[in-house]
């Protein structure tokens, strides 16, 4: 069991360092590693996020499926001091300078945008806003069982889509984005 965490782990760390010596602005394909553990299977989904309207903001983002959960962890750095918005977009297409390609929020039921988990209701994509230091640096971790990895269902599953890290705030109230501002990073997300 041991041996089966650290080789993931390694995997891992092989993967993200040699996709973030290759910044091309295509989207690359991505692998999801699947691990049998005992009676459940895990599933992780590792992508970088590219600099998108002039800005410096790079990271990787790494989503864990586990019994049902899905968990994402973003990294970022280049960041802006202040309160920045991540969300999920529509289309894993990152192609464009400004991030436009990736569409609008995911929003698979038709819901409008929102807090994350609010009764008035909220995108899929919606995952909210998050701290920056002088430092640059960001961390956001959400885990949800309203996403899938590779599941196939349109409601849930997250590949096909792009996160996307936006300059500004998220007021949780604007229709149908939530004015967060200029998309400054974009990592596709695909199977």
């Amino acid at each position: 069991m041991k041996n089966i965490k650290l080789a993931a782990l390694a995997l891992t760390l092989i993967f993200a360092t040699s996709c973030k010596k290759n910044k091309k602005e295509a989207i690359e394909e991505t692998e999801v590693e699947e691990v049998v553990k005992g009676t459940s299977t895990e599933k992780m989904l590792t992508v970088n996020l590219s600099p998108k309207s002039d800005s410096k903001v790079e990271g990787v983002v790494t989503f864990k499926e586990n019994d049902g959960v899905v968990t994402m962890t973003a990294k970022m750095t280049g960041l802006t001091e202040g309160t920045h918005a991540i969300h999920i977009h529509e289309k894993a297409d990152c192609s464009s300078p400004d991030g436009k390609s990736s569409g609008g929020h995911w929003n698979p039921t038709g819901q409008p945008h929102g807090k994350w988990g609010v009764d008035t209701g909220y995108h899929k994509g919606d995952i909210g806003n998050f701290k920056v230091a002088t430092d640059g640096e960001g961390i956001v971790t959400l885990a949800t069982d309203e996403w899938c990895i590779g599941c196939g269902d349109d409601t849930k599953d997250i590949t096909g889509k792009a996160v996307v890290v936006h300059q500004g705030t998220d007021d949780f109230t604007s229709q149908p984005s939530g004015a967060a501002g200029a998309r400054v990073s974009c990592a596709g997300i695909i199977e």
